[in-house]
């Protein structure tokens, strides 16, 4: 099992300004860039604002609740996602005691985050979201090609009637059971575990479908890294269009004929796309197999081996020697780690809290 380490979120005011705010009436002035603390340091206003006209978000006239604070008071929730609306509103705003501002309720913070919308919450996460490791850092690269991974996972979200049209319950022989699903799929840069793109939507659509949503993300510079689930054909093929190379597990269900054995133990193959398609026949895709007996020890002393086999683009066994693509494969699990720390870091297993689709989509 991979652990991750635990984060721990301080607390203390999200502000860093207090006693030395100016008196001031507006909305605009009390919530300026730097008064509504650390965030504002890592996203900036402008951007925001930016966003804000861009998606048409921003509010027709002035008011106590800007939708730039609703922005900023978004993010907060998902740093204290144990404390209530009204909590998370006061650690916001907690540097601005030298002056009045205004405490809303929670139904009053509620409306605002629906005259927000989601649109500027993803427009904002769209232009953040990319590579960020340097060449140096050889955790996220591997003889040249930058390490990228892709992987789904679930939340859990309100049984609410507002939410379930959208996000249906499971159905068993008899009645529904459980809570709702959100489905979820990232692009993952390892080392940096930095979002390159994400997709989300109701667990009726498989990841395979999010995932090929993700794939205009990748160009010739990157390796993708992925779970057995994503050896389909169409999605190698499309992941071939993009001009990256990859490097998944593959299905037991695959039982590739060996074409040409590599000095390294590898061996090249061939892929063929399931259907017949008119014009083009049945699809066929080079690929190169790496097999390998994967053995692990438990604390009892119980042993298991189990064959893992890997399938990639990478076809020069002498540049990309086989113990290495073993050795490389198992970067994947930093996106695992990465919802390890969302679901059992930050949620700590709760249900996400929004009860509205516009609240679960920012």
């Amino acid at each position: 099992m991979v652990s991750s380490p635990e984060i721990v979120v301080p607390e203390v005011p999200l502000s860093r300004h207090s006693a030395t705010l100016p008196s001031v009436t507006s909305a605009h002035d009390v919530y300026a860039p730097g008064h509504l603390g650390e965030l504002t340091q890592v996203i900036d206003p402008q951007l925001v604002d930016a966003v804000l006209d861009e998606t048409d978000s921003r509010e027709r006239r002035v008011r106590l609740l800007p939708a730039r604070v609703m922005v900023y008071f978004v993010l907060a929730l998902a740093f204290f996602e144990h404390s209530s609306c009204p909590a998370v509103w006061d650690k916001l705003s907690a540097g601005l005691d030298a002056i009045m501002v205004t405490r809303p309720c929670a139904s009053s913070l509620s409306r605002a985050r629906r005259r927000l919308g989601s649109a500027p919450l993803r427009r904002l996460f769209e232009i953040l979201a990319g590579p960020v490791a340097a060449g140096t850092q050889t955790a996220s690269f591997y003889r040249g090609l930058r390490v990228v991974a892709v992987d789904g996972t679930t939340l859990s979200i309100p049984d609410e009637e507002a939410l379930t049209w959208r996000f249906p319950k499971h159905i068993g022989e008899v009645k529904e059971f459980g809570y709702p699903l959100l489905r979820l799929v990232a692009l993952v840069e390892c080392g940096t575990r930095a979002l390159l793109g994400a997709a989300f939507g109701p667990d009726t659509t498989g990841e395979l479908g999010y995932a090929r949503s993700l794939l205009h993300h990748l160009d010739h510079s990157m390796v993708l890294l992925a779970d057995a689930y994503y050896d389909a054909f169409d999605f190698l093929e499309a992941v071939t269009g993009t001009g990256a190379a990859f490097l998944l597990r593959s299905t037991r269900k695959r039982r590739p004929a060996m074409r040409r054995p590599l000095p390294d133990g590898s061996y090249l193959t061939t892929v063929c796309a399931g259907k017949y398609k008119a014009g083009r026949g049945y699809g066929r895709l080079d690929v190169r197999i790496v097999e390998a007996r994967m053995t692990v020890t438990l604390a009892d002393g119980t042993r298991r081996s189990e064959l893992w086999r890997v399938v990639t683009s990478l076809l020069d066994a002498e540049r990309y020697p086989a113990h290495e693509l073993i050795a490389l494969y198992h970067r994947r699990w930093q996106v695992e780690t990465c919802y390890f720390s969302l679901k059992s870091t930050i949620l700590d297993g709760r249900v996400l809290r929004s009860r509205t689709v516009p609240g679960i989509e920012q």
